[in-house]
């Protein structure tokens, strides 16, 4: 009976964990189907655990959820390519809340460059 508690703790303890990975860097959170934000960055953050910008758009901030800095570096998108007060174009999948103004970006497209930080999801 021991050995039977100590194995179900063990379960319950690596799904939490797995949960909470699943939680930060998957894509369950967010709705099928391509989302297109554009507007005016606000705000780049280039560091862990994920690149993020906030996009003021039709007068709303968003919260733009890129790859991890070694994938969104890869990528291109790296400082100094865009600044506060760029257009930009993020193409990605919206939050699953209707509510939460925020998403998960596979794509930038800032002066007509493309950035595609997952690129094996872009159109998918």
């Amino acid at each position: 009976m021991r050995a039977l508690s100590t194995g179900v703790l063990a379960v319950v303890a690596l799904a939490a964990a797995g949960g909470a990975a699943l939680a930060h860097h998957g894509w369950f959170w967010t709705t099928d189907g391509d989302f297109v934000l554009e507007g005016t960055i606000e705000e780049i953050y280039l560091g862990n655990p994920h690149a993020t910008l906030k996009v003021m758009a039709e007068g709303e901030l968003w919260h733009v959820d890129l790859a991890p800095p070694s994938r969104t570096a890869a990528a291109g998108f790296v400082e100094g390519v865009a600044a506060v007060g760029d257009e930009v174009i993020a193409l990605g999948q919206r939050s699953a809340d209707p509510d939460e103004l925020k998403m998960k970006a596979e794509r930038l497209t800032i002066d007509g460059v493309n950035y595609d930080v997952y690129p094996g999801r872009v159109g998918s």
